[in-house]
């Protein structure tokens, strides 16, 4: 099942109240940046991000779920993703270290 432009709106939507992200499509899903940083995904309507040592403090909770069949890399199912505050936190952390 591809993801929804409706749900892909939505996630989009909340994450630009905390910082700017863009999005590209691939094959029914949406590969996500962070000031042009690939940091997670859109797949069948699950808000997924890799993992990094901010998102395994930040997510501990938080299941991890395989994008896509024959994927080898899980990544952490999001579902505080309304919270702005929260999701700026994560953001910046994740940017950071994925730049390294």
């Amino acid at each position: 099942m591809a993801t929804t432009k409706e749900y892909h709106d939505y996630i989009i939507e909340c994450l630009n109240k905390a910082g700017q992200v863009t999005s590209k499509k691939m094959m029914g899903e949406y590969c996500l940046y962070c000031k042009g940083t690939l940091f997670g995904g859109i797949y069948d309507n699950r808000f997924l991000v890799k993992q990094t040592e901010t998102s395994k403090k930040l997510l501990a909770e938080c299941p991890l779920e395989l994008p896509y069949e024959g994927s080898k890399s899980p990544m952490f199912l999001v579902s505080e993703f309304e919270n702005a505050d929260f999701m700026k936190q994560l953001l910046e952390g994740m940017i950071k270290e994925i730049k390294k």
